[in-house]
């Protein structure tokens, strides 16, 4: 284990990031330099203030949002006047990220085509409480501002590592405990049949690949969502992530996750 330490990996560029939810997300998080938060003159709402402290507790600078500013790195007018320039996303090492918990629960998101999508999923993910993400090298994590936006800011909350590939989490999974399940209709089982209760890795596949079957094959669940109708597609990712991630929720109690090392309540 590396002590918790985060790592840069595969994302060199600058991003800027929009909205105060995008921002206070990412100084919340601390999983990324936030080089300078640029709010708009003659902006006075609440959290426009709280913004303003949080960064300058943190000692990132705060300047001023000029229109010309905005019109370069914004995208439409629901900013309220709040841009920030970030550097690269750091991940965390899946070592670390298999021990944040007693009862870990991850879920990789693999082959998702549209960055508003990933970023609901997301969004959804960290909602439900699942201990954390898994993407591979190649991620949405470099379109950061519509991640951020869609996500609600969890993108920046999330903890999250890199995997080159699905097998290669699922290895790692095994090897501390963990069951490996992914969402595939072939061979399945229902979720609210299924055992989601314990230390789980779960793969949800993009719409258009899903998960290839060599994969599957050695899963140790395949789990499936019922239909209510006879329907013959697939739902979104960002959908399956949300209703697979609410019912380990609810097969866990709704309890807070205990961290290694704490004790829970008496």
């Amino acid at each position: 284990m590396s002590d918790g330490v985060e790592e840069t990996k595969t994302i060199p560029e600058w991003a800027w990031l929009e909205g105060h939810i995008s921002v206070a997300a990412a100084i919340q998080g601390g999983k990324r330099q936030v080089e300078t938060v640029y709010i708009q003159p003659g902006k006075w709402q609440r959290d426009l203030w709280q913004l303003r402290a949080a960064a300058e507790a943190a000692d990132i600078p705060v300047e001023p949002a000029t229109a010309e500013l905005l019109a370069a790195h914004a995208t439409g007018q629901s900013h309220g006047g709040v841009l920030a320039r970030v550097g690269p996303r750091r991940f965390t090492p899946l070592a670390d990220l298999l021990a944040l918990e007693v009862n870990p629960a991850l879920v990789m998101l693999d082959g998702i085509e549209d960055p508003f999508n990933f970023g609901q999923a997301v969004r959804s993910l960290y909602a439900a409480g699942v201990t954390g993400l898994v993407v591979r090298e190649r991620n949405w994590f470099s379109a950061a501002g519509i991640v951020t936006r869609a996500s609600a800011g969890a993108a920046e909350l999330i903890p999250t590592a890199v995997a080159a590939t699905p097998a290669e989490a699922a290895q790692a999974a095994w090897s501390q405990g963990l069951r490996v399940a992914c969402a595939t209709r072939e061979s399945s089982v229902s979720i609210y049949e299924a055992d989601l209760s314990g230390p789980l890795f779960v793969l949800i596949g993009g719409e258009k690949r899903g998960v290839t079957r060599s994969f599957a094959a050695e899963a140790d669940l395949r789990l499936r969502i019922p239909y209510q109708r006879a329907f013959g597609r697939s739902l979104g990712a960002a959908a399956a992530a949300a209703i697979i991630a609410f019912e380990m929720l609810r097969q866990r109690g709704q309890e807070t996750p205990r961290r290694r090392g704490q004790d829970g309540p008496g």
